[in-house]
């Protein structure tokens, strides 16, 4: 059996990056999966792809900042599957700039996606899974929720809330036989990464010259880490705050 048989895991944030390799990873893994993004496009592309592999797969849009459309995706699991075993929360903003420099609007955005927007996944994916008295759920945060440095105040502030509400999950649920845990990837190729490679010169390269691997992260390898997590082999983790980071935060 491959390490996610038999079960229905959501993938919040799906169209590209990470996420996006995360459900081709949990889908060869043996999930059934159900990809979420706010783009119609690159959600139907992917899932094309999925079910010609093989795997039970659906989509919908959705934008995390609105609890009537988190509770709606949520739900339209459910009534796919049967069931949520697991759930990925990976959709985020990203940010560049000091913090005198962000505007109120740009902290505003920031703070609704990344902070209200995990919030709300977590809420309805629990209510979700309380009646089976099981799951395991996986947000995103950042080396940055664990540490800091210059450039990134607001969107570092978000991912060290993420872990805050995590830690947070999996004391109030628990008791209940849910397993909440948290990722926190370094540098990962990814959309966002070469933002920051346009925002923020030779930053991006700081951080990977900074890191033992010498190199950023694959999203394969983010989803890799979270399957462990989402799997039945990781039934006695939760809490836990795991870097994906190729040693920087070592």
């Amino acid at each position: 059996m491959s390490l996610l048989t038999g079960k229905a895991v959501l993938v919040v944030g799906a169209s590209s990056g990470i996420g996006a390799d995360a459900a081709r990873g949990f889908a060869a893994d043996g999930a059934s999966v159900m990809l979420v993004a706010r783009t119609a496009e690159p959600l139907a592309a992917l899932a094309e792809d999925l079910a010609a592999g093989g795997c039970d797969v659906g989509w919908t849009t959705g934008d995390v900042s609105s609890a009537d459309s988190v509770a709606a995706f949520v739900a339209a699991t459910v009534a796919r599957f049967g069931r949520l075993d697991g759930a990925f929360n990976n959709a985020a903003a990203g940010q560049s700039g000091r913090l005198d420099e962000v505007s109120e609007e740009d902290f505003d955005r920031i703070m609704a996606v990344n902070v209200k927007g995990t919030w709300l996944c977590l809420r309805e994916e629990i209510r979700a899974m309380e009646p089976r008295a099981a799951g395991s759920i996986v947000n995103v945060s950042s080396i940055g929720g664990v540490r800091g440095s210059s450039g990134m105040g607001a969107y570092q502030a978000t991912k060290h809330a993420v872990i805050g509400l995590t830690r947070t999950a999996a004391h109030d649920f628990g008791p209940l036989g849910i397993r909440v845990n948290v990722l926190a990837p370094g540098p990962t190729e990814s959309p966002m990464l070469d933002d920051l490679r346009r925002t923020m010169p030779g930053g991006v390269a700081a951080r990977i010259a900074a890191t033992p691997l010498r190199k950023a992260g694959t999203g394969a390898e983010v989803g890799s880490a979270a399957a462990f997590l989402l799997s039945d082999r990781a039934s006695h983790l939760s809490g836990v705050v795991l870097p994906v980071d190729g040693g920087f935060t070592a």
